[in-house]
């Protein structure tokens, strides 16, 4: 059952309109319907609407063009793993491999890199999950998860194998992200982010780390990305 807390309206058509486009339902050139269009089709006001298409302009999905409307860029350069949406969404199921390094188990935490946790959180432990992300044959994220064990059935015995964490929250727990609370930090590749990305020692590394509010009052989750950025930048608003 969904929380009162909803993504805003803006949102949910801005994320709509981006799989879409990352989607192949539109392509390069296409024109997405009118201002309109979008007002009538997903029952929301104009400035709704003018909020989710200059997210897209801003990201480089769109262009507006006066006299024609928003025109298809099609998909950015870099990923959009600094968006709300997840790795999966941001780059698309077909050019990403996810490769589970570590299998979920349940831990006991005292925080989640640098996040101070509940006292219910500590008290229930921590689901830890650790991925490695290669998009085009490329290692591109290591990332670490941390998932409070509150009411999640069956949890380590799913299938996390070239599957998005946030569709599973999604759509066996009807949990999903609404936000969140992130840090950047420049690091060195350690032996394993050596191993991992294929770098030599020293390799410069940005770390980002999360706290994602969800639909679920009190339920928060929280990862540890490492991402190598020799050949992928990254963009997006969260």
């Amino acid at each position: 059952m969904k929380s009162h807390k909803e993504l805003p309206p803006y949102k949910i058509l801005y994320e709509q309109l981006r799989k879409h486009i990352t989607d192949g339902k539109y392509s390069k050139g296409d024109i997405l319907p009118s201002e309109n269009e979008l007002c009538t089709t997903h029952q929301v006001t104009r400035p709704t609407v003018r909020k989710a298409l200059d997210r897209l302009v801003h990201e480089g999905y769109i262009r507006k063009k006066q006299g024609k409307g928003s025109i298809v860029q099609g998909q950015p350069q870099g990923v959009g793993i600094l968006s709300l949406s997840g790795t999966t969404s941001a780059i698309g199921k077909d050019n990403l491999e996810t490769k589970i390094i570590v299998k979920p188990f349940l831990t006991k935490c005292e925080d989640a890199f640098g996040f101070p946790l509940l006292e219910f959180e500590k008290q229930v432990g921590c689901f830890h999950i650790e991925r490695l992300r290669i998009i085009d044959k490329q290692p591109i994220f290591y990332d670490i998860t941390l998932v409070p064990n509150i009411n999640l059935p069956r949890f380590t015995s799913r299938n996390f194998e070239n599957r998005s964490l946030f569709e599973i929250m999604r759509t066996s727990y009807q949990i999903e992200v609404t936000g969140g609370e992130q840090k950047l930090m420049a690091v060195t590749a350690n032996e394993k982010i050596q191993q991992y990305f294929k770098v030599e020692a020293g390799h410069p590394i940005l770390r980002l780390d999360r706290k994602m509010e969800t639909s679920k009052d009190g339920f928060f989750f929280y990862s540890q990305v490492f991402c190598n950025t020799n050949d992928y930048g990254l963009y997006g608003t969260f």
